[in-house]
């Protein structure tokens, strides 16, 4: 796989989005997916980098989740705001994680990813349900670096 853009095809990504904002529609929380080729730094240090320049710490609880991928590392990271962090276990994100590896490992990375995000949709629904007033504060759109 060459290119960023062969890793989902164009109905892959429009499914993952509508994934998004089906678990968005339970929860004040943002999902976000950012997918890239490599990284030369941690991968998490990098997924923190990306949260930042998505502006995703900017949202009005700090409940934002980025999925951030590099896909030649065939790694991924789960990263919650402070909001989450802060009431959450260290454990929160693992259920989430696991349902995401299991299809990974036999290469199915658009069912991962929407499970993934469908399961992380139900874990913030717990701390952060929706309520009335609530808007879409980030682009449901899946980033690309």
């Amino acid at each position: 796989m060459s290119k960023v853009e062969d890793f989902l095809s164009t109905e892959d990504e429009q499914e993952i989005v509508e994934a998004i904002r089906i678990a968005e529609k339970n929860t004040s929380g943002e999902i976000r997916v950012h997918i890239e080729k490599t990284t030369s730094m941690d991968a998490y240090d990098r997924a923190m980098e990306v949260f930042h320049e998505l502006r995703m710490d900017e949202t009005e609880l700090q409940n934002g989740v980025l999925i951030y991928l590099a896909v030649e590392d065939k790694t991924f990271v789960i990263c919650g705001d402070k909001g989450i962090n802060d009431i959450v276990t260290n454990t929160f994100w693992d259920s989430t994680r696991d349902v995401m590896v299991a299809h990974f490992k036999q290469g199915n990375f658009k069912q991962g990813l929407i499970d993934g995000i469908l399961k992380a949709g139900d874990e913030l629904k717990k701390h952060f349900p929706w309520q009335e007033g609530d808007t879409n504060e980030l682009s449901n759109e899946i980033s690309k670096g």
